[in-house]
């Protein structure tokens, strides 16, 4: 198991990152969240959780341990594998998503891409006893980034798969509410308007 990846970030892509460590570029999945807070050159600690697969080792990469903790609960509830886990922290913070299980929040659950009405139901029953209660603390990684916060997510909503149009018009129709947050949107709440945008368009 590793556990985290310490050292400089080598380079980043929409949905990853590498990490150098010990001279070897170690290639990390991550949420857009998560890549948010990186940059090429600067020093990084990613909590991370090994998947092994048949014919694949990936390493996906966290803010903190919280995350990490909650991606692997995640993968506890049928049909949720880490693809879907990982976008469900995409959208929502850890304790957003405990919120949401504690009040039966169907309609956050859709928010994320690949989560249906009945899939919503069933991962709320799931996930009850599982996640815990809120613990009313905000990650660093979501701070508000300042820098190029349209390209970050774009970059963001291009990793979740969708098409270069449907990025532009979400990107184009969230600019409203990133200039009213003045010099510095928070990514991550861009990123949720926007996809709240396009399945509302879907």
């Amino acid at each position: 198991m590793i556990a985290f990846v310490s050292g400089p970030v080598a380079a980043l892509a929409p949905d990853s990152a590498v990490v150098e460590v010990g001279g070897i570029g170690m290639a990390v999945q991550c949420a857009p969240n998560t890549l948010s807070g990186l940059r090429v050159g600067q020093q990084t600690k990613l909590a991370t959780s090994l998947v092994v697969r048949e014919d694949s080792l990936t390493l996906y990469g966290f803010a903190d341990d919280d995350e990490r903790q909650t991606f692997e609960l995640l993968q506890t509830a049928s049909g949720v594998g880490p693809r879907l886990a990982q976008a469900m922290l995409a959208v929502h913070s850890p304790d957003d998503l405990r919120r949401a299980v504690a009040t039966a929040d169907e309609k956050a659950l859709t928010a994320v891409p690949g989560i249906g009405k009945k899939g919503a139901q069933k991962l709320l029953l799931e996930l009850k006893d599982r996640l815990g209660e809120p613990l009313g603390q905000t990650p660093a990684a979501r701070a508000p980034q300042a820098a190029s916060w349209r390209d970050q997510l774009h970059a963001a909503l291009i990793g979740l798969g969708y098409a270069t149009r449907e990025a532009d018009e979400a990107v184009t129709a969230v600019a409203p509410q990133a200039e009213a947050a003045g010099g510095t949107p928070q990514v991550g709440q861009l990123l949720k308007a926007a996809l709240q945008t396009l399945n509302r368009t879907r």
